[in-house]
């Protein structure tokens, strides 16, 4: 949805990402004019599951009154979790001291607060960690992982050894089963996971600290943030963000399957000296643009 830092220019908003999992919509950041980029690009507001917000700066909340009082417009009742540091709980209470009149549905802030990756959201499908960055003030960062799926049986074994309805109920839960004449049944030896969880980790605004690569390690899409590239590595540095090149070393130090980088400072007005700067370190790095769509695809294990 946005992909400038600090603040708009020509065809470029701040920063906001829409990630769809499993038909769900998580919102992370909400930055100014997030509210048309979700109409342009098809998305409904009030289908919008949970917001995410990775830091208190204005580029990337300053969408958020708006956002909300739509919601309120159309009718939502469902509740609305933000996830967010812990100073925007006198944000939320000025919103809803000045603009709240309308808005029927809870609105409940969960702080951030964890250094290490914590899960601070989880469902059947997903489960949601945030941990601190290297910025100016409180900021996170967000690691969507999708849950390992159940576990299939082999057809064909299960009409050889004539597995029962219990015992493949147990085989698919993970669950060895020993029979009544003291046989055992392997959870490996019959089953199989039927395709690999995909992951993506967010990670904006931040200048590079050493513990990044173990918390995004082997995520199949890494976005990170690159604000400058290196004619500006000293103001990178005095500022807490990252250029194109740090941000494609963490990528290919974490081993990950594709780097996504954007928040761009609006001093360049081509971002080619970014992304080859970036591409130089790790190949499979592409520039976020406006009405972008990353597919991170289903890897499928096969039966046998």
């Amino acid at each position: 949805m946005g992909t400038a830092s600090a603040r708009p220019v020509a065809n470029k908003y701040p920063s906001a990402h829409v990630l769809k999992i499993h038909g769900r919509l998580f919102l992370i950041d909400c930055g100014e004019g997030t509210q048309p980029q979700l109409s342009r690009y098809g998305f409904s507001h009030v289908k919008i599951d949970r917001i995410f917000i990775s830091h208190l700066h204005g580029d990337h909340l300053f969408g958020i009154f708006g956002l909300v009082s739509t919601m309120a417009l159309i009718g939502r009742t469902a509740p609305l979790y933000i996830y967010a540091p812990s100073g925007f709980a006198r944000i939320l209470d000025f919103f809803m001291e000045h603009f709240g009149e309308g808005v029927i549905f809870d609105i409940i802030h969960v702080p951030l607060t964890s250094v290490a990756p914590q899960v601070v959201y989880e469902c059947r499908s997903v489960e949601v960690s945030a941990f601190a960055l290297n910025h100016r003030v409180d900021t996170f960062g967000f690691l969507f992982r999708e849950k390992e799926p159940a576990r299939n049986i082999h057809k064909w074994k299960m009409e050889v050894d004539n597995l029962t309805l219990a015992e493949i109920g147990a085989l698919k839960r993970g669950e060895d089963v020993v029979r009544s004449n003291g046989e055992l049944l392997k959870v490996e030896d019959y089953t199989y996971v039927p395709y690999k969880g995909r992951s993506m980790a967010y990670c904006s605004d931040t200048a590079p600290f050493p513990e990044l690569v173990s918390y995004v390690r082997g995520v199949d899409l890494l976005y990170h943030e690159a604000t400058f590239a290196e004619d500006l590595h000293e103001m990178a540095r005095m500022t807490f963000h990252s250029t194109g090149a740090q941000a494609a070393s963490v990528a290919l130090e974490a081993g990950v399957g594709k780097l996504v980088i954007g928040h761009f400072s609006s001093r360049y007005k081509d971002l080619n000296v970014i992304l080859k700067e970036a591409q130089a370190i790790f190949p499979a790095t592409e520039l976020a643009q406006e009405g972008m769509k990353f597919d991170i695809p289903l890897v499928r294990y096969p039966a046998e």
